[in-house]
């Protein structure tokens, strides 16, 4: 007799991606005092990102806030934006890219907030 109730642990993965959520993602990022990723992780996170164009002077979704405004900008800025680029991947089908890219960072490539 065969025993049905085995799982291919890919299986369980897939569960697991499955229930990924903008809350759930956005709840890891802020863990461990992180505020984003680091200036270079942070633009490609931002090229993973489905759907990008230009919108008049601007971008959709916003630009990361690197560069220029990386050291004039507040940590709670880059939070926030970080949560829209997280809500811009699930609205537009790439949430499981964007969790895998960022779970797979290290810490020292984040922003932590007294850095």
């Amino acid at each position: 007799m065969t025993d049905t109730m085995t799982t291919n642990p890919q299986d369980t993965d897939k569960q697991f991606n499955a229930i990924e959520s903008t809350a759930s993602l956005t709840a890891y990022c802020r863990e461990n005092s992180r505020v984003c990723p680091m200036p270079q992780r942070w633009s490609a996170l931002w090229e993973l990102l489905p759907n990008r164009s230009r919108v008049g002077s601007g971008w959709q979704p916003p630009l990361p806030l690197i560069l220029g405004a990386w050291y004039d900008t507040p940590a709670l800025l880059k939070m926030l934006r970080l949560a829209e680029h997280i809500k811009w991947a699930a609205e537009h089908g790439e949430l499981e890219a964007v969790a895998v890219f960022l779970r797979g960072l290290t810490e020292d490539e984040w922003f932590h907030l007294g850095d």
